[in-house]
């Protein structure tokens, strides 16, 4: 009895707070429309979300296609097909890697500095004193950021492919001796529009995801350094998670 009693209560917490977020994701998208007409708050958050993450964006990106290529290299040479390696890194990288690495190395850098950011201004009343002077913060605050999280990620996407393809080029053609000739026009025989796209989806899909659970755990944050603490935890942990679940959903869909 106790233990139905215990599990009804947290599947009505979840539905709260899933119904919560909800109501929560239809405000903010209602003041994204007018925040467009300021876009120099918008530009603002994409440089604090996307250009502050772009050196940890590369160096993954370089080390993962350059880790793709050998291991791609070594199982290919078993077959006698080394020639497919550019058509394998790139596939690995549009599809899948690109994206999910982005998001979660998103998630851990953007994401937890947006959730902080947000709740040290709730710890600080910053948030309180807006409302108080009629300044709306779902406006200049957690909208301009929303948008900036949800256009960078994409970019910071298609950095992360270019350079995991100079890395996978750098260790196959320099290093393992693959035919360059055969690198490229295996990739842009085998690639076609398609499969970018899956990418670019799963970009647009997690960048909406990671920062709607930013900017909504550091908005609803309790006003304490405990309370900013656990919010920026809980921004990583969730994100991570919806991140991996939604790659298996959209993957499945694309199949």
């Amino acid at each position: 009895m106790t233990t139905a009693v215990v599990r009804d209560g947290i599947v009505l917490r979840s539905l709260a707070r899933i119904g919560h977020m909800t109501i929560f994701l239809a405000q903010v998208l209602v003041q994204c429309g007018r925040v467009l007409a300021r876009p120099n708050l918008v530009i603002d958050q994409i440089f604090n979300a996307g250009a502050r993450s772009l050196v940890i964006i590369m160096l993954s990106g370089l080390f993962t296609g350059m880790v793709l290529a050998l291991l791609g290299y070594t199982l290919l040479q078993r077959f006698g097909s080394t020639e497919a390696l550019g058509f394998a890194a790139a596939l690995a990288l549009l599809k899948e890697l690109g994206p999910v690495l982005t998001a979660l190395l998103f998630a851990g850098r953007a994401g937890t500095a947006l959730t902080s950011e947000i709740g040290l201004m709730r710890a600080t009343d910053q948030l309180t004193a807006m409302q108080m002077m009629a300044v709306d913060p779902l406006r200049y605050v957690v909208a301009p950021r929303f948008l900036g999280g949800l256009i960078s990620m994409p970019l910071l996407t298609a950095v992360y492919d270019v350079v995991g393809l100079f890395g996978a080029h750098l260790v196959g053609v320099r290093m393992m001796g693959v035919d360059n000739g055969s690198f490229w026009s295996q990739m842009q025989s085998a690639v076609d529009l398609r499969d970018v796209t899956q990418g670019i989806v799963k970009s647009l899909v997690f960048g909406f995801i990671c920062s709607l659970i930013a900017v909504y755990e550091g908005y609803h944050t309790e006003p304490t350094a405990e309370g900013v603490g656990l919010a920026t935890t809980r921004t990583v942990v969730a994100s991570s998670v919806l991140v991996l679940l939604l790659d298996y959903m959209l993957t499945a869909a694309f199949i």
